[in-house]
């Protein structure tokens, strides 16, 4: 016989209704097995690709159509404080929407994203296991960068004007759980401008260029190559920038990449001046 608490919490969760704003929680949701309950996603939320193909859009990220979202009458409304504007957040809040706001600042805080979303959306059992798959991604990381020498690095996320990630932000301390370290060490904020001629510039050692959010590709490697006379890497910007599911992911490229750079410093190999990997 099925207990009056468990039949309403069946309820609750077939009453499901959840708009993301935000492409990793996009992807996170899926993961969960909510699949079913996502009614509206931004242009930017496009992973799972098939899938998400059946998802309305309801804007970007940073302009979202508040008109859309409340025509799809969701339950649940899910943000990001770096991603989306506050007072998009604020202008459905007043709507009477529940605005799940989320900040995961390090890979470890997923545990509590993952946590969040299983307990609030019924998915204690899934949570439980992505949280399994990051605590053994996150050892590997720890034992890859003890093994390793630290590497200082430059990540540059766009150009014109030239921009970069200080150590407070949720890329860099992906980089640094596996001994890469990011430059400048400190800024007046979190992702600043910098100059090619800046101080701080010669202690860098390599040069990470990312795929998003500005999309850096194989044209640009020569100009920054000019710029910063150190080895250029094309990296996927996904595996480093995404959270929730992603993270693991993310780990494990980053792992199987900083290996390989390794690799072509040892004596008898010759340093490719250019790596990507995808």
């Amino acid at each position: 016989m099925t207990s009056p608490q468990h039949a309403a919490r069946e309820s609750a969760q077939s009453a499901l209704r959840i708009v993301s704003l935000v492409p990793s929680l996009t992807e996170l949701v899926c993961a969960l097995g909510l699949f079913e309950h996502l009614v509206g996603r931004t242009g930017f939320c496009i992973h799972p690709r098939e899938a998400l193909r059946r998802v309305p859009k309801i804007g970007g990220t940073k302009d979202v159509r508040i008109d859309a979202v409340l025509a799809l009458e969701p339950t649940h409304v899910l943000v990001n404080v770096d991603e989306n504007l506050r007072e998009t957040a604020d202008t459905l809040a007043r709507h009477g929407l529940e605005v799940v706001v989320t900040h995961p600042c390090t890979p470890e805080d997923n545990r509590a994203l993952y946590r969040d979303f299983g307990a609030r959306f019924g998915r204690v059992e899934a949570a439980r296991a992505l949280e399994a798959e990051l605590d053994a991604a996150l050892s590997d990381a720890a034992a890859t960068a003890a093994a390793l020498p630290v590497e200082r690095v430059l990540y540059p996320i766009w150009r014109e004007p030239w921009m970069t990630v200080t150590p407070d932000t949720y890329i860099a301390a992906m980089l640094e759980r596996v001994g890469w370290r990011t430059l400048p060490e400190a800024a007046p904020r979190r992702y600043p401008e910098f100059a090619w001629d800046d101080a701080w510039l010669p202690a860098v050692q390599r040069v990470l260029l990312p795929s998003e959010p500005y999309r850096f590709r194989e044209r640009h490697v020569g100009e920054i190559e000019r710029l910063a006379a150190r080895p250029v890497t094309l990296v996927d910007g996904e595996m480093v920038s995404w959270y929730g599911s992603r993270a693991i992911a993310g780990l494990r490229y980053l792992i199987a990449l900083r290996k390989r750079l390794e690799v072509v410093r040892e004596p008898g190999q010759v340093p490719d001046k250019v790596q990507s990997i995808r």
